[in-house]
């Protein structure tokens, strides 16, 4: 039993560090290339950053869906890779009008309880709750510029980070280990590799939430759609109200 306890132990971890190393490595790296064969002003529009983002979740559900089965293939030596399904995903069949209406009351639950993890860090001398979060794009934005950067923060990054967190990783754990110790062990993943505190608190809860409806409704489309609503409601209050 307790060699058990300690393989999901190490599988856990293992699982966790694989997730953030692919995404922050490919953002670094591509990061990198960037900077090598692209002008200054190139780099900062927001055509640029939306491209970024795209190519940098792409390769990383590449990399974990596709790459890594292969990877352990052949040190398996397998004749053929795990196939990772949709259902694996959380992506069986399309978003329901149960997902809809879930969708704005995980949002509250998610605001209510990263408000109570707020309020408990502030009394901690180092946390600041009100630093910025730098996503590359001006706050000064007009038209087709902010048009772009919408997609990218609201429609792109939501997608790819449901499937890649709530998706791949919590569907990974959830049937190895205790399904609420999953649901915090990617919910702390989630929030470290924003390496933000505030930022990271505010993720934590709304992964939280999010992990909770896939198991509710068996898929991650409302945990989707509440991703949406948070970035949306950002997204305007920083680019359109210019409130932060």
């Amino acid at each position: 039993m307790k060699n058990k306890g300690w393989m999901k132990f190490w599988y856990t971890v293992g699982i966790c560090a694989l997730v953030a190393v692919v995404v922050i490595g490919v953002q670094l790296g591509l990061g990198f290339l960037m900077t090598r064969m692209l002008p200054v002003d190139t780099i900062a529009m927001p055509i640029t950053n939306m491209l970024f983002s795209a190519i940098t979740y792409t390769l990383s559900l590449l990399i974990l869906v596709f790459l890594v089965p292969k990877i352990i293939q052949l040190i398996k030596k397998q004749k053929k890779p795990q196939i990772i399904s949709r259902e694996r995903i959380g992506l069986r069949g399309l978003p329901t009008w149960t997902d809809i209406g879930l969708s704005p009351i995980g949002y509250v639950a998610s605001i209510a309880i990263a408000a109570g993890l707020t309020w408990i860090f502030n009394f901690m001398p180092w946390f600041n709750a009100n630093e910025a979060q730098e996503l590359g794009y001006s706050h000064y934005m007009m038209g087709m510029e902010r048009g772009i950067a919408f997609i990218a923060l609201v429609v792109i990054a939501p997608i790819a980070e449901e499937i890649i967190f709530r998706g791949w990783l919590y569907g990974k754990l959830r049937v190895k280990i205790p399904k609420w110790v999953a649901i915090l062990v990617t919910s702390v993943v989630f929030g470290a590799i924003h390496m933000q505190w505030n930022i990271g608190i505010t993720v934590f809860a709304m992964s939280v939430v999010n992990c909770c409806l896939r198991e509710i409704t068996g898929t991650i489309y409302a945990g989707t759609l509440v991703h949406m609503i948070n970035n949306g409601v950002a997204f305007f209050l920083v680019y359109v109200a210019g409130m932060v």
